[in-house]
């Protein structure tokens, strides 16, 4: 007897990021508060208390300072591009200060130290170094390179080319994007009809 309901599709497989994420987070975790009671046990509390106050109060200050710097090309940017534009030139080259300082490792180092521990104050010491921030900054470039470079051609096309609607019960229905300007053509036997219009 059928019911007209289809089959359940087969789980599919999780990554290993998804994996093993929250097994890291579990392990950090434990490790950070293992941690703190080392150092609580060996230099008292307040000791621990005072590391952990004088991380957040610098952290607060290098997200600050990289807020403000990122502000500010952000703003001059838009300035050179406004005076670009008013005397009908081209905008000059933007301002690498905030990219060669790399601003976002700099931002994530602050919010390390904000967050509440002694392995994550230690990497966010150590994301404040500067040359340890431009040699990850070159190795994320490296890898965003590596991966753009391993993209099929026409898998970002093709994405464009398929829309996905969502039904209110939470069906995903495939779509097609449909030009209207495109020219039409004799249509083949084998060739796809023409959506319905109403």
């Amino acid at each position: 007897m059928t019911t007209g309901v289809p089959p359940s599709p087969a789980p599919k497989k999780r990554s290993r990021a998804r994996t093993f994420l929250p097994l890291g987070l579990a392990a950090w975790l434990v490790l950070e508060i293992w941690l703190l009671t080392v150092v609580a046990d060996a230099a008292g509390g307040l000791t621990v208390l005072a590391l952990l106050v004088g991380g957040a109060v610098l952290g607060t200050v290098v997200v600050k300072r990289a807020g403000r710097r990122a502000f500010r090309n952000l703003t001059s940017t838009f300035q050179q591009a406004q005076e670009a534009a008013r005397t009908g030139g081209t905008p000059a080259a933007p301002e690498r200060t905030g990219a060669e300082d790399r601003n976002g490792f700099l931002m994530l180092g602050g919010l390390l130290l904000m967050l509440p521990g002694l392995i994550s104050d230690a990497a966010g010491l150590l994301l404040l170094i500067p040359p340890v921030r431009s040699l990850l900054g070159r190795s994320a470039e490296k890898a965003v390179e590596r991966r753009m470079a391993a993209a099929t051609p026409g898998s970002l096309q093709d994405a464009f080319q398929q829309a996905r609607m969502r039904r209110p019960d939470g069906k995903v229905v495939q779509g097609e994007v449909v030009r209207e300007d495109a020219a039409p053509g004799p249509r083949g036997a084998g060739d796809p009809r023409p959506p319905l219009t109403p």
